[in-house]
């Protein structure tokens, strides 16, 4: 039963309500109208923790936030929006995965404040293709370093979620990743990326003017039309090198070959699959926006900045054209 009224303020979009909100006894009441206006709170809320996460300042949101919207926003309103999108980004951290044939792995740097200094923490980042050939990206994660232990957990919460069904692993040659990989993903094939290798295959030339011989060379090798004329260009590669630059030749026998797994996919499929470059242009997406920060002051304020990147730029791909072929001749 109704005992009387007792005031409400309530901010919305245009500006605060005073609000008289009935009192009862036993039973719980609470008007629709109000409930559906602290939704859109919540939705602007959440838009201008988005604003605060890339990198503008309060009192930059309180201006936009006045202009807008005739009233301003606190910097602790601003906080709390950002825990709610820490619901949301967390969620979707952590949803459920199913079958992802083709996998890519990759990682940035970025500094961070932890333990009193600054120090430049990982942020480990998988991208997938899906069976009908989107992408996607399945998840992110931020560790202090790219050592095996930190891949080998990011990966193993990758499989906690559901990944199965991978048939090939695309990433540089980093060791901590490299031993995490076999570890959890034992048996599934690896493509070493072709522009990493590209571009390592410079720090083995001994000389200026062979450069650009090699790296002509080194092309030819990868754009083969399938693996066994590849595997005969590299051994002609190897033998016309070895006299002059031994230790490209030793680097070519024993690095070059872990770029090559990609012939075994059809042709149309390979020139997506050979290169992690689909996450170079992601990263650069990243770094467009952290350049913003510069420094983070700890490493859930970086995985939030960088799930709230990720997830916009998945939601793109899962909905956008097609990435890779389905055609198997």
């Amino acid at each position: 039963m109704p005992t009387g009224l007792s005031p409400r303020p309530s901010s919305a979009a245009w500006g605060k309500l005073h609000l008289a909100m009935p009192q009862t006894r036993g039973v719980e009441f609470y008007p629709l109208a109000l409930e559906r206006g602290e939704r859109s709170e919540r939705a602007l809320k959440l838009a201008l923790a988005e604003m605060y996460v890339q990198g503008v300042s309060t009192r930059r949101v309180a201006a936009i936030t006045r202009e807008l919207c005739g009233t301003e926003v606190t910097s602790m309103q601003v906080s709390r929006a950002a825990e709610l999108l820490d619901v949301e980004l967390s969620a979707w951290r952590n949803r459920p995965l199913g079958r992802t044939p083709f996998v890519l792995l990759d990682a940035r740097y970025e500094k961070v404040r932890h333990g009193g200094r600054v120090v430049d923490c990982a942020l480990l980042v998988a991208t997938a293709v899906t069976p009908d050939g989107k992408r996607t990206v399945l998840g992110v994660s931020v560790s202090l370093s790219e050592a095996e232990v930190h891949w080998r957990e990011f990966l193993q919460t990758l499989i906690a979620r559901g990944l199965h069904g991978v048939e090939l692993i695309s990433s540089d040659a980093h060791a901590g990743l490299k031993q995490a990989r076999k570890a959890c993903f034992p048996g599934v094939p690896w493509q070493r990326c072709q522009f990493h290798l590209q571009q390592n295959a410079a720090s083995y030339v001994p000389r200026q003017e062979l450069k650009k011989p090699v790296a002509a060379d080194l092309r030819a090798v990868f754009n083969a039309p399938d693996r066994r004329e590849a595997d005969r260009l590299l051994a002609a590669m190897i033998e016309k090198y070895r006299p002059t630059a031994p230790k490209l030749a030793a680097w070519l026998e024993t690095d070059v070959p872990e770029g090559l797994t990609v012939f075994a996919f059809p042709a149309a499929q390979r020139i997506r699959l050979r290169t992690t470059n689909v996450l170079e242009r992601l990263n650069e997406e990243i770094r467009r926006r952290t350049r913003v920060a510069l420094l983070f002051p700890n490493e859930a304020s970086l995985l939030r900045l960088a799930s709230a990147v990720l997830i916009e730029i998945s939601e793109e791909w899962e909905t956008g054209k097609v990435y890779l072929s389905q055609e198997t001749d």
